[in-house]
């Protein structure tokens, strides 16, 4: 089977691989649609996300749709179309049993986290464990499917909001940073009754925000967003200077959820209004099973699939990488194989 493989930073090739077999308790995909995130990113530019070196050829990718190829067990008809949870879950920790996706211990496709890496769905073939499987609904496209894990990354931010006890609907919410997750928080928050307004530094982000609802966009390196104007901030960019510019924006006793992943570097972040407003900051991470509320609401609203903005062959990597790169002209980026 052919498979695309990361060697080193800006080093990568498609390759052909042994195709694997699933043992017990696993069903073997063909992947349709594989989605490019930012951790993906991270691994062909620098051969590495954040500290996780690349050091054995890496499969990147775990946002994707399937069919079923092969399962032993017989539960799964060939040829069911499926997207994957792509979390297998570490040790369970009592203190926070209900955060499963904070156990040590686990791992996700696509990722040098672990050693040996746990490859990713950037090839022909995948072979997961059967639970990790979600069927897709008639009428869901496997293209549009492919959003189910960033979705449910957005509301997994949501749920976080929730659990400090920010409520959504009628809420006002600002999305700061608006590429592909940002985007798919502003799906996520429009849906669940708020009025949403985004920010980013870009044109093309913010088109695409205000065509996925929201109701005022603002370029913020030339505009700062209302001060003490919002209920909740969702900080998809991680930028200091965004999050610092979230903490100024929502309101006293507002909720900011940190979505976007910060490198592990020290930054500088203004933390007086945490302070003197009694700000909310709560962090989120990947998602616990969100999955199915993401699998739900892309069938009930599949025009969340205009976040898709490039579909290309994986046999031209470098291609591939450079759409996804260039945040100006693109928002979701996926690579289909044909």
């Amino acid at each position: 089977m052919r498979a695309l493989l990361i060697d080193a930073a800006e080093t990568v090739a498609i390759r052909e691989v042994p195709a694997p077999e699933p043992g017990p308790g696993q069903v073997r995909l063909r992947i349709r649609h594989v989605g490019i995130c930012g951790s993906d990113l991270h691994y062909y530019a620098d051969g590495a996300n954040g500290a996780f070196a690349v050091r054995e050829p890496l499969v990147p990718g775990h946002e994707l749709s399937a069919t079923v190829d092969q399962d032993p067990a017989g539960r799964w008809e060939p040829g069911t179309p499926v997207t994957v949870h792509p979390a297998r879950f570490g040790d369970r920790d009592a203190r926070f049993a209900e955060a499963p996706n904070l156990f040590a211990g686990g791992s996700y496709l696509g990722s040098a986290s672990t050693w040996p890496h746990t490859q990713g769905a950037l090839s022909e073939l995948l072979v997961v464990e059967a639970d990790m499987l979600r069927a897709l609904p008639a009428g869901l496209s496997p293209r549009t499917a492919v959003l189910a894990e960033p979705l449910g990354v957005a509301l997994h931010a949501l749920t976080q909001a929730r659990s400090v006890g920010a409520a959504l609907d009628g809420a006002r919410v600002l999305v700061a940073g608006a590429g592909p997750i940002g985007l798919l928080a502003v799906a996520a928050a429009r849906d669940a009754g708020a009025v949403v307004d985004a920010c980013d530094v870009r044109e093309g982000p913010l088109e695409r925000a205000r065509a996925q609802g929201a109701e005022q966009v603002l370029r913020a390196d030339r505009e700062a967003p209302e001060a003490g104007a919002y209920d909740v901030v969702l900080e998809c960019s991680a930028a200091p200077s965004s999050i610092s510019a979230a903490l100024q924006a929502v309101r006293p006793a507002g909720v900011v959820v940190q979505v976007g992943m910060v490198p592990p570097e020290r930054q500088e972040i203004a933390l007086a209004p945490l302070i003197a407003r009694e700000v909310r900051l709560v962090g989120a991470f990947r998602f616990v099973d969100e999955i199915d509320d993401a699998v739900e609401l892309l069938a009930r609203r599949p025009q969340i699939g205009a976040v898709i903005t490039h579909e290309l062959d994986p046999e031209r990597p470098e291609e591939l990488f450079a759409a996804a790169g260039d945040s100006e002209s693109s928002g979701k980026v996926i690579a289909s194989w044909r």
